[in-house]
Parts: structure tokens; C-alpha cells; sequence
């Protein structure tokens, strides 16, 4: 066993010594030792009940034969976060969250490991720490908030983000927005619509990192305690065999998550993690095969914000095993690959069924024949952009409109609170790329305030930072490279012309090439004010394009 490194023999004597101070028995010792990384705190709706599912999977560890043992990790919650000096925390938390399961578990010769994520970066920064680790490892997620009702109506999180936008509007009262936010978020787990932190635990479950269910069983469901009990026990059967986190992180392990990613509409924040966690897999992965892929591959479903289904939904239609199952008998899936079944996936897919297909639709009938993920280049973004084309209205798809420039966040949610902005304004948030923010913030509040303004279909945005898997419309991220390196979204001025075609694949910046390069040679860098950790994560970190990784 790899913990006989830390337990085994004379010369493990103090060793075993300490683990007795913790209260084990030499039989304890003996087994297998796993570690159980819970990112449970009393700050983040997603991770609040995280405590009962390590329970169940320290269950099911003792069930099988080993000894669980439990330790923290971080999370942060990106709506809490949102909008304010919180969210340049939130990317660069992934890395936090690698590192610091790389230390435990190697620290103490850990022979295998059981992460418990659920929330946005959370999800990402344990998969890459299971890629960089690669010891026997099985991931649960908390699993996901059930959809609120407000007036006859389903909602969530998002419709409260928008309410913001209707009530600057004059279009809701502040005591029907206080009514909206209570009933909107009516459980603990991640939020209900196909956001990051679901994004991500359908994609653990398309990699086959996670078992059948991961994705979509609802937090508060008795089933998602039943799940965590058979991770705990089924990664003692991983540890048995030897089967590690690089033997299921394969290229076709990544082509196969893509394919679930484009056919739900995930958040464009998977193409920023999925890279991330290839690179630690040592897998290549770029932007053209994310586009190759969206391409070949038809949406399946418009869960929110693309449409106005949710998780639950998913769910009860059978789940991303059901997707995948008629994505693999469509031929879009590999099911060679391993899984942490320790079974390839063809066979744990077998017996999957879709039953709703208003929910998943057919491959013979889809939203459309593209995926829900498109990545853009042209002389804007010469290393790529990314937009959730599922929820862009017909009438954006194809557009050119004039700049409204802006160097930070809060200066264009400003703007568009105060009314400044205007239908056929493309609205461009720079200096908020990963180097630039530093931390490479979402934009959820200016892209729901537009929505709540009614402005999503007749405003577009621009940025190099990022847009929440909650954004709906118009919503180009991840330009690259950013305005802190000196990449052409810095050379945009007030009233230029930007051209978006979303077919094409194109972003294109109108204005002469000789004036551009005299805007570059002109183009000095903004002075970047942040101590501690910022500090330190804006020096190391990378492109968008290549994963915001800082390695």
C-alpha cells in the first residue's frame, strides 16, 4: 500500500504513534487510508449539507474495508462573490483548492481519495488535483439546488439577478424583489440551472470521474446519500485494482465531455476548466477541438438560463447517463473508456433511458445542429473567445454594433444601470482578464441587468474577463489575449465598430490595420494595485486560452 510509507515498520513507529493520537487502532492503521476532502462551510448554499454526504461516504469507506480520513478544503460562492472585490478571488481559489489536496495527499501517503465538491471552482480545482495526484480517486458532488416558485412561476438565482435589472427599470417594486429572493433559492446545493457548479458535476460524471447521478440528483434527495455511501465503497475497489484518475482522464475521456458539454448548453466556464484539468491530466486540448467538437455535435437541451427547464428536470428525464446513452448511440461517444465503475462506459450506460424527450431531445430533433459552446477569432481575439451560443436570441447572432468601452466592471454595471446604454451598443469590459483583473471576474450583474432592462437581445458585451454560467444573451469572455497583455480588446475606442458573427465564428474589430498597430505601439499597461495572493496569482498566471492554469 502506498501508506506503508507512513505506517509500516520500525522505523514507522512515531509515525503510527501520531495516527494513534488521533484515536486509531492498529486496525485501522492497517487498511487502506483514504482521504476524504470535504468543502464543507456554512458560507456557500452548495456546501452547507456537506457534512452528511462525507458522512455517507465515510460509510461507505468503512463499509468496504478502509479507514476514511476527513480534511477541509475551500470554496467560495460566486453569486455571494459577484460583483465586488470577492469574485477576483474566485478563479484564482481553484488553484488554492489543487494545491492544497496535492499536499494532504501526499503529505500522508494517502492511498486513495474520495473529493466532495460542488460549487464552481471548487469542482475544477479537485479534478485537477485527482490528475496531478493520480492515485485511485472518486469524486461526489453536494449535488444541486431544487428550482424555486415565485407567483406560478419557476425561478432561481438568476431571475433574482434580473429583478435587479427590473427594478433599476422601474418594472418591480422593491418589495416584490424581496419577495422574488425568497422564494428563489429554495434548498441548500449548487444553483438550479445549468450554471458552473452543475456544469461541472455533469462533466465529472461525462469524464467518468463520478458515478451515475453526480450531476443531477437533487441535494435534499435521499439518493444523493445513497450515491456518496457507493463512492465510498467503490473507491476501495479502485484502490484495489489500482485504477488512478489518469487512466479515466484519457484524450477520449475529454472528446466524450465535450460532446455532454455541447449537447446540455453548459456554462462557457467549462472550456476554461476542462483545459485546466487536461493540461494536469498531461491531455492536449484547445480551442479548435472545443470548436471541432461543438460543430459536429446538437444541442440537446436548453436547461437555464438558456430556456426555463431545470436540474431537477434533467433529472427526472434520466440524467446525463440517458444524454450520453443517446449521444453514444448517435455515435458521439467513445464507450471504450474507464470509469470509476472500474467498468468501461458503454456498459454503465446500457441500461440508460431518456424519458422526457421535451427535456433531451432527440438527435433527430434538436434545438440545434450545433452545440451549445461557440469559440470566436478574428483580429479581436487572435487566440479565441467564447460564447454560450444556446442562449443567444436568433436576432444577435449576427451583428455590428458600436463599442461602449470600459475598464472595469463596475464602471459599465454604472453605465447600464444609468440607463447610458442603448440598443446596438456592444458593451466591452476590459482589465479584467486573469492578469489584468487580477482573477478574471464574472459578469453576471451588468449581462441580468441588461436581461431585467430587456436589453439582452439588442445589447452585446464583450470582456476578457468572464460570464456566469447564469449569463443569457450576447455575452462574448474569455477574449484572448487580454488587455493586460496587450491584446487588441485594449486598443478598442469609444464608438469604433465590432462585427460578431456567431455562425462564422468570427470577432472582428473594424478599424484599419495600420491604425491598430499605431494603437499598440501607443498602448501602455495599467497599473495593477493588489498585495497577497493576488498579488502573487497575476504573476504566475496564465492565458485564458490555456486553461488560466499557473503552471
Amino acid at each position: 500500500m502506498r501508506s506503508d510509507r507512513v505506517k509500516a515498520g520500525a522505523g514507522r513507529a512515531p509515525h503510527r504513534s501520531l495516527l494513534k493520537a488521533t484515536g486509531l487502532t492498529d486496525a485501522e492503521i492497517s487498511r487502506p487510508l483514504i482521504g476524504v476532502a470535504n468543502s464543507f462551510n456554512e458560507i456557500v448554499p452548495g456546501h452547507v449539507e456537506l457534512r452528511q454526504i462525507a458522512e455517507a461516504v465515510k460509510r461507505g469507506v468503512l463499509m468496504a474495508g478502509g479507514t476514511p480520513l476527513e480534511f477541509p478544503a475551500i470554496a467560495v460562492c460566486d453569486g455571494i462573490a459577484m460583483n465586488h472585490e470577492g469574485m477576483k478571488y474566485s478563479l484564482a481559489s481553484r488553484e488554492i483548492i489543487a494545491d492544497s489536496i496535492e499536499i494532504m495527499a501526499k503529505a500522508h501517503g494517502l492511498d486513495g481519495l474520495v473529493l466532495i465538491p460542488n460549487c464552481d471552482k471548487v469542482v475544477p480545482g479537485m479534478l485537477m488535483a485527482a490528475a496531478r495526484v493520480n492515485i485511485p480517486t472518486m469524486v461526489v458532488s453536494g449535488g444541486p439546488m431544487l428550482k424555486g416558485r415565485h407567483k406560478d412561476k419557476d425561478v432561481d438565482l438568476i431571475t433574482v439577478f434580473e429583478g435587479v435589472g427590473m427594478e433599476a427599470l422601474g418594472k418591480m417594486s422593491m418589495e416584490s424583489l424581496v419577495e422574488l429572493e425568497n422564494d428563489a433559492c429554495p434548498t441548500c446545493g449548487s444553483c438550479a440551472g445549468m450554471f458552473t457548479a452543475n456544469s461541472m458535476n455533469c462533466m465529472t460524471e461525462a469524464l467518468g470521474m463520478g458515478l451515475s447521478g453526480n450531476g443531477t440528483i437533487p441535494a435534499v434527495y435521499a439518493a444523493r446519500k445513497r450515491l456518496a455511501k457507493e463512492a465510498g465503497m467503490r473507491v476501495m475497489n479502485l484502490v484495489e485494482r489500482q485504477i488512478k484518475p489518469r487512466d479515466i482522464l484519457t484524450p477520449a475521456a475529454f472528446q466524450n465531455a465535450l460532446s455532454v458539454d455541447m449537447a446540455l448548453g453548459c456554462s462557457t466556464n467549462t472550456v476554461l476548466h476542462l483545459t485546466a484539468i487536461a493540461k494536469e491530466a498531461g491531455v492536449e486540448m484547445d480551442l479548435e477541438q472545443i470548436n471541432q467538437v461543438s460543430q459536429s455535435t446538437p444541442n440537446l437541451c436548453r436547461l437555464s438560463p438558456a430556456g426555463d427547464q431545470h436540474i431537477e428536470d434533467l433529472y427526472h428525464a434520466g440524467g446525463i447517463s440517458a444524454l450520453m446513452k443517446r449521444l453514444m448511440d448517435g455515435g458521439k461517444i467513445d464507450p471504450s473508456v474507464q470509469t470509476v465503475y472500474g467498468e468501461p462506459m458503454g456498459r454503465v450506460l446500457a441500461s440508460a433511458r431518456v424519458t422526457d424527450n421535451s427535456v433531451i431531445r432527440t438527435m433527430e430533433e434538436p434545438y440545434s445542429q450545433t452545440g451549445g459552446i461557440r469559440v470566436l477569432k478574428g483580429n479581436l481575439a487572435p487566440k479565441g473567445a467564447v460564447v454560450k451560443q444556446s442562449a443567444v436570441a436568433d436576432s444577435m447572432m449576427q451583428v455590428e454594433a458600436r463599442a461602449r468601452v470600459f475598464d472595469s466592471e463596475e464602471m459599465a454595471v454604472e453605465a447600464i444601470m444609468g440607463g447610458d446604454i442603448v440598443p446596438n451598443d456592444c458593451v466591452v469590459i476590459r482589465y479584467e482578464g486573469p492578469k489584468g483583473g487580477p482573477g478574471m471576474r464574472e459578469m453576471l450583474t451588468p449581462t441580468s441587468a441588461l436581461a431585467g432592462m430587456n436589453l439582452d437581445d439588442k445589447v452585446s458585451l464583450i470582456t476578457d474577463g468572464r460570464f456566469s454560467g447564469g449569463t443569457r444573451g450576447a455575452a462574448i469572455g474569455h477574449v484572448s489575449p487580454e488587455a493586460a497583455d496587450n491584446g487588441p480588446i485594449a486598443w478598442i475606442r469609444e464608438n469604433d465598430r465590432i462585427r460578431i458573427d456567431i455562425p462564422k465564428g468570427e470577432l472582428t474589430l473594424l478599424v484599419e490595420q495600420e491604425e491598430l498597430e499605431t494603437r499598440a505601439a501607443a498602448w501602455e499597461p495599467k497599473e495593477i494595485t493588489v498585495t497577497g495572493y493576488l498579488k502573487r496569482y497575476a504573476a504566475m498566471v496564465k492565458d485564458a486560452s490555456e486553461g488560466a492554469v499557473t503552471f
